[in-house]
């Protein structure tokens, strides 16, 4: 054994199993793909690891959410980021979150909103600053790419960048919640999918969209909102979507993730004086990333998939309606059928045991030639 990994041994040791969960937003996951339908899963993993990293597709249940103490709440692209060591972690008490409303919200909507805001600090403690108005309609449009996943775009997003900019330097905020006006009707079809648990979110494509822009250019944790109208009853709506149905508002479980989200460590890696010798956490400390199977093809699997120390599992029971399996990208990884057996993974990783001592069959050792 070499120095080198004799050191990577040592350091790992030491370090919190730190897992990833990911389950990659508008490509119609079957367990994740709905409102907080992965929240159940979140609790198990965070239940079978010391840190578990995750980003609001899988935390938000719109007002339903659920605190996990040593979960951490990480926007899509800063995930990225984290992959590639780019950026690290900075785990947060306490963020002061700043809110950004889209100036196309009509004031009653705008309204309940803000109570849900106040219903926050009120309710559970939470710091929030006073909000701003964008300067002009943002403009969100959704789109559907030819695979089903969702996408879309914003008209204006320098209205957006300049109301973001204000949060930050006038209210000082250092985490911002943006709501922004969507359509109300996304094709009659795609909607009835989706309440009724068989087709992909018409509105997280767009969603990612927003918080993507935000945390590029502002690098400060961000996660959005959609303002919509009330949908008709409907009796027959899959509970996997019926956490979108309780309300004016899906604030809640935002501004929850929000205000303890980490902030962002933005330097060339470990040990670099941008950190102030804060240190942080950073990717060479990921464990294993759990993710579905046919859902292989994001930046940070690909970047995490590098590192010849985390362990990559995919799970099959997690169909999308994307088609990118690890073999496909050269990704060595552990299949494994459910989450469950997932958990089972991580479990025996975690006690420093090998996985073949779980199989019936054992080779024999073979003198090394």
């Amino acid at each position: 054994m070499n120095t080198a990994t004799r050191d990577r041994q040592v350091f790992m040791s030491t370090c919190p199993y730190t897992v990833v969960l990911i389950v990659p937003t508008g490509i119609g996951a079957a367990m994740g793909g709905y409102a907080g339908d992965a929240l159940p899963i979140a609790k198990a993993v965070a239940a079978s690891c010391d840190r578990l990293i995750t980003h609001p597709n899988v935390m938000n249940g719109a007002q339903l959410y659920w605190s996990i103490p040593n979960a951490l709440y990480v926007e899509g692209y800063a995930l990225d980021k984290f992959a590639t060591g780019s950026w690290g972690l900075q785990p947060a008490r306490r963020n002061r979150i700043g809110i950004v409303f889209d100036r196309a919200i009509p004031e009653d909507l705008r309204i309940r909103h803000l109570q849900a805001a106040d219903a926050a600090r009120a309710t559970l403690g939470l710091d929030l600053t006073d909000y701003v108005v964008t300067d002009c309609p943002l403009g969100v449009e959704l789109r559907t790419a030819s695979s089903g996943a969702s996408w879309g775009t914003i008209e204006r997003p320098d209205s957006l960048l300049r109301a973001v900019d204000k949060s930050l330097t006038q209210t000082g905020a250092n985490a911002i919640a943006v709501i922004a006006r969507f359509p109300d009707d996304p094709g009659a079809t795609i909607l009835h999918d989706y309440r009724h648990g068989t087709g992909v979110d018409p509105l997280a494509g767009a969603e990612a969209v927003i918080s993507h822009l935000v945390v590029r250019t502002f690098k400060v944790p961000c996660a959005h909102a959609p303002a919509l109208s009330p949908l008709p009853i409907d009796p027959d709506i899959s509970p996997r979507s019926a956490a979108e149905e309780l309300g004016y508002t899906f604030l809640p479980c935002v501004l929850v993730g929000l205000s303890r989200a980490p902030q962002f460590l933005v330097t060339g890696g470990r040990g670099d004086e941008g950190t102030g010798g804060r240190g942080g956490i950073w990717n060479d400390e990921v464990d294993a990333v759990i993710i579905p199977e046919s859902a292989c093809g994001g930046s940070g699997l690909i970047s995490f998939a590098k590192s010849t120390h985390t362990k990559i599992i995919t799970v099959a029971e997690n169909q999308t309606r994307m088609s990118v399996l690890p073999k496909t990208l050269g990704i060595q990884s552990i299949a494994v059928k459910s989450y469950l057996e997932a958990i089972g993974v991580i479990t025996v990783d975690r006690a420093g045991m090998s996985l073949d001592s779980f199989y019936p069959q054992i080779d024999r050792l073979k003198e090394c030639q």
